[in-house]
């Protein structure tokens, strides 16, 4: 008998930890998972499901616009609390589904948030509870930041609450220029919400290709969002008839709502990871080895809580790679090159591969460079002038693509299926020879013949 409770616990029962204590205990092994808030975490509780339904739902306003230009009459109205309702419903049978799945797999499910207290032992908080482990897995994800030192801070919310609004604000500022923020923009605007995007930065989604950034900014502002670059708050003000947003520039926007979109951190506060000697990288997040391994010998740790690539896909890998190591005697991890990736904006964004600046610093040669902007045959009747962005980067030398970049619609549907041919390594010949499906966006993916450039100086 094992001088343990459990061969394995598992903080955190989002798709990271929730994967990794199931193969654990089909494998039979004896599993225990806490969760301090609901089963699923940031993904289907308070991230990118809850999210795109919200996407979804805005976007039938652009559609039923789209829809007179082909003659349809359209007389619609957007009811918030009945989408509210209908969308908690959805969420919590999704975490029902997990949380039964948990059992099925014969893993014990604790609801409270656990505590290390040593190397082996975690404490149930309130509950006066002390469970004992071999092994224990850390997969507690990450928490919204939010700039504490802006005065009026208090009076703005993050991504989390913007999924429970009491009702619908009429004007509403978000702070951010990442995939979050913009992600809202396009939600908020697309509900008839006056919406105002300001960041920092000198343009929206840092990281991301040049090219797509400019785009996006430019495509977004058609949707009636109004974009605010290289400025933040200076302060947040309570008015009698809204929020005084009191930005560095010297203007003043009054709002219903602010929100934060300014990044994410790994949520460590109060885990006990120092009485059980795992240690915190420079960032802040657990640091982990290529294994997932913590500084303590028994431990790991997987998904947003290490900061290594923060996609739920990944933490579902790096779950089943964790798995694999500690369980299966057959050392794994994940491989994060080629990983692909969506902005759900409006127009959205895929991406899978190296941006053209990234490109050009690590390949030995020149890069070529294809890019088309175009109407999408969907708006021919409507007199828009929405464009589409294609963008393929390819390694001059060994004619491997090593970019794709997409704005427009599907462009999260396209993105995945070239994915396939970027982590495989076709070359652009490969692309080319690939016979186009017509008439859709996505031909333009194998009919790009005309190099935007090969100087190795440019971008």
């Amino acid at each position: 008998m094992s001088q343990y409770d459990y061969d394995l616990f598992v903080i955190g029962a989002g798709s990271g930890g929730v994967r990794a204590a199931r193969l654990t205990a089909l494998g039979g092994k004896r599993v225990a998972i806490a969760e301090e808030f609901r089963v699923g975490g940031t993904c289907v509780i308070r991230g990118c499901v809850p999210k795109k339904f919200m996407v979804m739902a805005s976007d039938f306003a652009h559609q039923f616009h789209t829809a007179e230009g082909y003659g349809w009459t359209v007389d619609a109205s957007f009811d918030w609390p009945k989408f509210i309702q209908a969308k908690d419903v959805e969420i919590a049978r999704l975490s029902g589904i997990y949380a039964a799945n948990l059992g099925k797999a014969g893993v014990d499910l604790i609801h409270g948030r656990a505590v290390l207290k040593d190397a082996h032992t975690v404490e149930i908080v309130g509950k006066d509870q002390t469970i004992t482990a071999e092994k224990i897995l850390i997969a507690t994800g990450g928490r919204p930041w939010m700039p504490q030192e802006v005065p009026g801070i208090e009076h703005a919310i993050s991504s989390e609450e913007a999924f429970h609004l009491p009702e619908l604000p009429k004007r509403i500022l978000i702070a951010g220029g990442g995939y979050i923020a913009v992600e809202f923009a396009g939600i908020f605007a697309g509900l008839g919400v006056e919406t105002t995007l300001i960041y920092r930065g000198p343009n929206i989604l840092r990281g991301f290709d040049d090219d797509v950034r400019a785009h996006l900014a430019g495509e977004i502002e058609k949707r009636g969002i109004k974009v605010i670059l290289g400025c933040q708050h200076s302060a947040i003000e309570k008015t009698a008839t809204g929020l005084l947003n009191k930005l560095e520039n010297g203007h003043e926007i009054e709002t219903d709502v602010v929100m934060f979109a300014t990044g994410r951190v790994p949520h460590v506060k109060d885990l006990g990871l120092e009485a059980a000697g795992v240690s915190l990288n420079d960032k802040g997040a657990i640091q982990v080895d290529t294994l997932s391994k913590t500084t303590a010998d028994n431990i790991w740790a997987i998904g947003d809580v290490t900061d290594r690539m923060n996609l739920t896909p990944v933490a579902i890998r790096e779950a089943v790679a964790f798995h694999e190591t500690v369980y299966r005697n057959n050392p794994q991890h994940f491989d994060y090159e080629a990983v692909a990736t969506a902005v759900f904006s409006q127009p959205p964004v895929g991406t899978v591969g190296l941006s053209e600046s990234e490109a050009r610093h690590s390949c030995p040669g020149a890069v070529d460079v294809y890019v088309t902007r175009f109407r999408p045959m969907k708006y021919a009747f409507t007199g828009s002038d929405e464009r589409m962005l294609m963008k393929l980067v390819v390694d001059a030398e060994s004619q491997k693509v090593v970019g794709v970049h997409i704005v427009g619609p599907e462009a999260p549907e396209m993105i995945q299926l070239a994915a396939i041919a970027v982590k495989a390594g076709l070359t652009k010949a490969q692309w080319d020879a690939t016979c186009a499906v017509h008439p859709t966006m996505a031909e333009e993916l194998v009919t790009l013949k005309e190099k935007q450039s090969t100087d190795t100086s440019a971008g």
